[in-house]
This record gives C-alpha cells, structure tokens and sequence, in this order.
C-alpha cells in the first residue's frame, strides 16, 4: 500500500476542516467574529452576532466539510484498492483530521471552532442513520432548553450509544466516542457558564 496517497488524504482533510467559514463571513460583514459575542468563528457565535443570514450558510460550509473530507476517503480508498478495514480507517481518521482542522486551523493561529458541524458532517458520512438519530436528540434539547451548547454537548455524548444501539461495537463506536470527548473538551467555558447559570440561550420569537 502506497504512503503518499494516505498522507497527502490526511492532509488534504485537515486544511479542507481549516477553511474559517464563521471567520470569512465576518470579514463580509465588517467585522472580526473573534472579537464579538464568545469570540468563536462556529455558526452559533455568527448567527448570533450577524443573524440567520450569515449563520445558517456558515454551519452549511461547516457541515460540509466534514461530509466532504469522508467522501475524498472514500475516492482515494477506491483508487488505492484499499482493502474494506483499511478504507474504512482511512474514513474515521480523514474525518476526525478534518474537525481538527476545523478546531484548529493553521489560518488563525490554531484558534478555530468547536467542531460541532463538522462533526456532524462527518458522522453523516460514516453513519448516516446514527447521524439522524443525533440529529432529532439535538432538536429536542434545543428546542427544550433553548441552549445550543447543551444540545450540542448532549448530542455528542448520546450518539456513541446510539451506534452501539445500531451497530452493537466496532470503529464508529469509537470514533463517535472520540469525537464526543474531543466537542466536550472544546465545550469547556460552555460548562462552566451552564454551571453558573451565565449561559446565552436563544430566546423563542
């Protein structure tokens, strides 16, 4: 098995994950999202500083990228005539290095988003059913809460259950697992304002 096409694959996903959508969409309307509202470039900091407008599309570029990061793994899989296992490791760790990416983009000096999107886009790729399933679990607590975070936090610590649910054990338990631990770590102020009750929450129009 050829190295190169791996590296350059890795590669590849970790500057796609880099592209700073929320950090681009600020400059469009004027400003440095790092230096209004929570600082983050992600798509819930944009929309709340610039609106639906802005936001919405963001999360789109986001999401978009960890589906497109899966999908470049799985074409050089192909064309490398990787065995099954090997593809599908290809796919886990093309994706997680893209979140990276998205987490700590070279553009910004390692400063990027939370990775939420971006995982969900990934997870998409890998577990298409699990990702929906996370995807309805993210809608309810949102919709009861009104907190982003916490929807965000409980999706991710839900959807490693759910694929063992689905899949009973095996790499996306783990990688779901991992990507779980990774969004939660990069959640960490979000818990500390949960905890002291100083949390934005969105407010029903």
């Amino acid at each position: 098995m050829e190295i190169f096409p791996i590296v350059a694959t890795l590669a590849t996903a970790y500057l796609l994950g880099s592209i700073p959508a929320g950090y681009i969409a600020g400059r469009l309307a004027g400003i440095d999202i790092r230096s209004a509202g929570s600082g983050n470039i992600g798509a819930t900091n944009v929309t709340r500083i610039l609106g639906k407008r802005y936001g919405f599309p963001v999360f789109a570029i986001d999401f978009m990228k960890g589906l497109a990061a899966v999908f470049l793994a799985i074409l050089v899989s192909r064309h490398a005539h990787l065995d099954e296992s090997a593809a599908q490791l290809l796919k886990i760790i093309s994706g997680f290095m893209c979140v990276v990416g998205h987490s700590f983009p070279v553009w910004l000096s390692f400063r990027g988003g939370k990775g939420v999107a971006t995982s969900a886009g990934v997870l998409f790729g890998l577990a298409p059913v699990a990702a929906v399933i996370g995807l309805m679990i993210w809608c309810a607590v949102f919709c009861v809460t009104r907190y982003v975070s916490l929807a965000s936090i409980g999706t991710a610590v839900a959807l490693p259950l759910v694929i063992l649910a689905l899949a009973k054990t095996g790499p996306l338990f783990y990688v779901a697992a991992g990507l779980a631990v990774f969004v939660i770590f990069r959640h960490r102020s979000n818990i500390e304002r949960l905890a002291r009750g100083t949390e934005p929450r969105y407010k029903r129009k």
